[in-house]
């Protein structure tokens, strides 16, 4: 096997709850990632799930294809309405849902790719009063209160919600100083081209993702006493669409 890409700081950060939410999912499982981007979470679940990775993006879709492949999952250069009815134990999305402007059709449509009692399983920043200036330079529409993103899951469908806010405290050290950069940066092109772009800034190597791991380890364990908590930038969440549930809930998570 090749060694797993590396995640920037705040990835990891949010991936050590994501790993969390699929504690409920068996291996093998079918698991469709929307948005995959370069690849780096896609290539660490299709070695443990029957994945398929989607990416619009034509840049980033030729780093994912090449690291989601190289550990035997799948990859399409797509949009999730592009699948024609298929249906997966585990639709998932990271950092995607707040970039699209009708965030409750877009669930609808993700829902509809959900096996009757799979799991949606997705990761958006963390409450409206904290957007600013990097958010408007990466093509954001809005950031997630709690008690909205449980509204958005209830009205396509879903049921069970399991919400955990991540990144106290380094990820507010981290959103600030993306702040000042992108208070500094003009922001130019469309919000669609934004939004494409965004998941290719500030990609660490894989030379250097090591340190990224050793980094973010302290703060990982750091944050998870604050996972029920109101504190953080980021919510990584969990929901079922109802009937014979894959697993249990969990009683770990909340906001």
């Amino acid at each position: 096997m090749p060694p797993l890409p590396p995640l920037t700081l705040n990835a990891w950060m949010r991936y050590d709850v994501i790993r969390r939410a699929f504690q409920v999912v068996p291996p093998g499982a079918s698991v469709l990632e929307v948005g995959a981007g370069l690849g780096a979470v896609g290539a660490r679940l299709a070695r443990r799930y029957d994945y398929l990775g989607l990416e619009p993006d034509p840049i980033s879709a030729a780093v994912a294809r090449a690291r989601i492949e190289a550990v035997g999952g799948r990859f399409c250069q797509c949009l999730s309405s592009d699948l024609d009815g298929q249906r997966f134990d585990v639709v998932c999305a990271f950092e995607v849902l707040e970039h699209l402007e009708d965030d409750a059709a877009v669930l609808r449509e993700w829902v509809s790719h959900l096996a009757p009692g799979g799991w949606l399983i997705l990761s958006v920043p963390a409450f409206q009063h904290r957007f600013a200036a990097a958010d408007h330079l990466a093509g954001h529409f809005r950031r997630y209160d709690p008690e909205v993103l449980r509204q958005r899951f209830t009205d396509a469908g879903l049921a069970d919600a399991q919400l955990w806010v991540t990144g106290f405290p380094f990820g507010l050290l981290l959103e600030h100083g993306r702040n000042l950069l992108a208070a500094r940066h003009p922001k130019s092109g469309t919000l669609e081209a934004r939004t494409l772009e965004s998941g290719r800034w500030h990609q660490p190597s894989g030379a250097l993702g090591w340190a990224t791991s050793a980094v973010t380890l302290p703060f990982r364990w750091m944050q998870r006493p604050f996972l029920r908590t109101r504190l953080g930038t980021g919510l990584v969440a969990r929901a079922a669409r109802p009937d014979d549930r894959l697993g249990d809930s969990g009683t770990d998570a909340v906001a």
